[in-house]
């Protein structure tokens, strides 16, 4: 039998609490979880899933709404509409 070892992570509480949930609905433990990801990451020599940026956090969008809001905020290319009730 192979021997094992304890490895410790921090994760957020709330995150804790739902992959917890996720894992009992699907009938294991977060032990055999995070044991099936290392798994599959050493046999693949990957990360097996995407893992991408979302554009919304780009240094480029967060300066655009930056500037958006500065211009909101002294009253620039404001559009006033009135509200259309159906």
């Amino acid at each position: 039998m192979a021997t094992t070892t304890l490895v410790n992570i921090r994760m957020d509480t709330e995150l804790k609490h739902e992959m917890e949930k996720t894992c009992r609905e699907l009938g294991m433990t977060m032990t055999t979880a995070f044991t099936i990801f290392a798994r599959k990451m050493t046999r693949e020599h990957r990360i097996p899933f995407d893992v991408t940026v979302d554009p919304f956090f780009s240094p480029e969008n967060m300066e655009y709404l930056r500037r958006v809001m500065a211009e909101a905020d002294a009253g620039i290319n404001m559009a006033y509409h009135e509200l259309i009730e159906d």
